[in-house]
Formats: structure tokens, sequence, C-alpha cells
């Protein structure tokens, strides 16, 4: 599951509000042990990801480097060769 959870610094063109969501959708998943919360849960599930997305993006944003951005296509196909490692 926290697989899912990628880096968002430091990219050119910066992390999207999609990205930045389906973060912390997978970090509220993985911290409440479930994938679907229970209607009694359901309202409190959501607000947990709406704030984490919420300050991932005050995080993000805030950060500074002097790295030059890194370049997404060059990162997928470094993380889809470590996969491929796994795999095997």
């Amino acid at each position: 599951m926290c697989r899912s959870i990628r880096t968002l610094h430091n990219f050119d063109p910066p992390a999207t509000d999609g990205e930045v969501g389906a973060a912390a959708l997978q970090y509220v998943r993985k911290i409440s042990g479930s994938t679907r919360p229970s209607r009694a849960n359901q309202e409190a599930f959501e607000r947990a990801v709406e704030a984490i997305a919420h300050e991932t993006r005050t995080l993000v944003d805030a950060l500074v480097t002097r790295a030059p951005p890194k370049d997404r296509e060059v990162e997928a196909a470094k993380a889809r060769a470590r996969a491929a490692a796994r795999d095997r």
C-alpha cells in the first residue's frame, strides 16, 4: 500500500493537487488500517484525508532545495526498474 506514496518535492512541473490527494489518501488508509471506512467512520476518514492533503501541500510548497528539479519520466523509469528487480 505505501508504495503508492511518491516523493512530491522538487519536480518540474510541481506536484498536482491530485498527486497530493492520492498520497494523503494512501497515508490515511495505512494509518487507519482500512481501505474503505465504515459509514460510521466515513466523515472522520474524509476529514483526515483533506487535512493531510492541505498540510502536505503546505509542506511541499515551503520546501527549498538547491538541487535541480527531477524529471518525472526519468524517475518513473527508475521506479519501473526497481519494481522489475523486486519481481525477479
